[in-house]
């Protein structure tokens, strides 16, 4: 792209400039001895033709909507369309989370995020011992379809697009949904949504898994082989890097182990029988977006490209969909501080730019007071504000990938694709993402990073403001949103009047035939959906599979 002539010509200007920068350090020496990302990655005071000499435009770079996808996954990208605002939302029962969806609606959110508390999330029902205590704290309780109707009550699932964090149990919220729909009159082809169902970053970062990898892995590929025939616009996994993230890796950890899963999980279908070109298209990714503005859109393009290149040349794959990642962000939430919460709204706002300017296809941002409770109506309209105002007075969604060229961001793409793709071929050497996880490889990766960034703020050498530097006296925080502890007691009584009406004779005829099946190499997702239907419980369900499958005990070699 840059001819030799003309280098050689900027390699005397640097040259040049790093003298005149010697004698200028003399009079004014540079704030730190090493400027480093948010990663730790150095960075240079200054980026030239030179750090990109090898850049290849169409190969690198292209056009947007085009192979290597570098630019985005859309020729005109937020110029035809925005990015979905998905405010992530889900508290106490079902009848609240209803209400929260409704306002969030009203105030120009375009797709509903699904929060599910601790139990629903592992496959519990409320009234289980071990739901004590968790119920509807950190998401909505779902034991039943009946929550699930209430949960969207006066929602048309045909109008709106629904992403669901579930991840152990996705196949049983999945179905829950469906049957939904169906209540409303709804067809299955006309759903549009997301379920999580990356069980891998469970067992990485987050923790909440029920099954062995092996029955896990083949939940995940029958819902892949089910919703490519009756469900064909839904997203029939999100794998995961935001965790990750948030457990404390860098951004290339980010990339790198997530794309390794995601490559685990192409494998796994193919070795299903399934065809790469069918269930690829569903596939998506979720990411981070941290504080570091340009590494994070970096962060993104790079994932993009290499994605492209994996599914092209690692999986031969013809599709042109099947190369583009698409990928929803959530803002940080191990960014945002307790101190001085007002600063978070600012924090949310560079990484809502990071997300858009990265090109994102749908986006949460969080809300200032999520690392004291869960948001309340007033922070959280703040959160969605602060993407409508990217999106209609910034100017940043008027042109498509607005810091292509760069020579910084260029550099920083390539950068971040190298390291990412050393990773996976790591991971390839031990026999895969299962097997990485197994021996500790991944979670260690991860844990030493996390390590390396605490001890630089608890030294100081990494600013937090308002946590490690211009702190003030501050009283207790006001109005936070609280769940009532009561939530449990009436999510109690709400199962007990449903198994006393329900008719208990299908249910236990209906998870019979879901334990055989199990035992058996057949989809699950039917039977999961017959049983659903009849209202058999989430736990009762999960409780079929956890005889059958077992559960999953880490035990990770270090």
């Amino acid at each position: 792209m840059f001819e030799k002539e003309k280098l050689s010509a900027i390699q005397e200007n640097v040259e040049k400039y790093n003298e005149k920068m010697q004698r200028s350090l003399e009079k004014r020496p540079e704030r730190k001895d090493v400027f480093e990302s948010g990663s730790g990655e150095t960075v240079n005071a200054l980026y030239t033709p030179l750090d990109i000499e090898n850049f290849d435009y169409m190969n690198d770079l292209g056009m947007p909507g085009s192979y290597p996808y570098t630019r985005g996954v859309q020729p005109n990208m937020y110029r035809g369309r925005l990015w979905t605002m998905r405010m992530y939302a889900g508290f106490a029962t079902a009848e609240e989370s209803n209400k929260r969806y409704k306002y969030l609606i009203e105030q120009g959110s375009m797709g509903l995020s699904v929060a599910m508390d601790l139990p629903t999330q592992i496959g519990y029902d409320s009234d289980h011992p071990l739901a004590e205590g968790e119920v509807g704290k950190v998401g909505v309780a779902i034991d039943s379809l009946a929550d699930m109707e209430i949960l969207f009550d006066g929602i048309p699932l045909d109008k709106v697009s629904t992403s669901m964090t579930i991840n152990a149990p996705a196949a049983v919220l999945l179905a829950m949904y469906i049957a939904v729909a169906e209540k409303q009159g709804v067809s299955a082809d006309k759903l549009r949504g997301t379920i999580q169902n990356d069980i891998l970053k469970e067992y990485i970062a987050r923790g909440t898994y029920i099954f062995p990898t092996e029955p896990s892995m083949r939940l995940i590929t029958n819902i892949f082989e089910y919703c490519s025939k009756e469900v064909p616009q839904w997203n029939t996994i999100s794998i995961s890097g935001y965790h990750i993230r948030e457990a404390g890796s860098t951004a290339a950890q980010e990339v790198g182990f997530t794309l390794a899963d995601g490559i685990a999980y192409v494998e796994a279908a193919i070795k299903a029988g399934l065809d790469v070109d069918v269930f690829a298209p569903r596939l998506s990714f979720f990411f981070n977006a941290h504080n570091d503005l340009l590494e994070e859109v970096a962060k993104y393009r790079a994932a993009r490209r290499l994605w492209a290149r994996i599914m092209k040349e690692r999986f031969k794959a013809k599709d042109p969909k099947s190369m583009a990642l698409k990928f929803h962000t959530q803002t940080g939430g191990s960014t945002l501080t307790a101190q001085q919460p007002d600063n978070n709204i600012v924090r949310v706002a560079i990484q809502t730019l990071a997300a858009v300017l990265g090109g994102t296809q749908s986006l949460h941002t969080n809300s200032k007071d999520e690392a004291l409770a869960l948001p309340t109506e007033e922070s959280v309209r703040i959160a969605l504000r602060t993407q409508q105002i990217v999106a209609y007075e910034s100017g940043v969604a008027d042109t498509v990938d607005p810091l292509a060229g760069s020579y910084y961001i260029e550099a920083k793409t390539k950068e971040i694709e190298e390291k990412a793709m050393e990773y996976i071929k790591k991971i390839d050497e031990m026999g895969g993402a299962p097997k990485a996880i197994d021996k500790g490889y991944i979670q260690q990766e991860i844990m030493d990073a996390a390590y390396k960034y605490q001890r630089e703020i608890e030294d100081n050498k990494r600013i937090i403001v308002g946590m490690n530097k211009f702190q003030i006296q501050e009283e207790a925080p006001k109005g936070l949103l609280k769940v009532d502890p009561s939530v449990g007691e009436l999510q109690k009584q709400k199962l007990a009047k449903l198994r006393a009406e329900r008719d208990n004779n299908l249910v236990n005829e209906n998870l019979e035939k879901l334990r055989k099946a199990c035992q058996s190499d057949e989809n699950l997702m039917p039977y999961i959906l017959d049983a659903v239907k009849s209202y058999a419980t989430l736990g009762e369900i999960c409780g079929v599979m956890r005889e059958v499958f077992g559960e999953y005990k880490q035990s990770v070699q270090l």
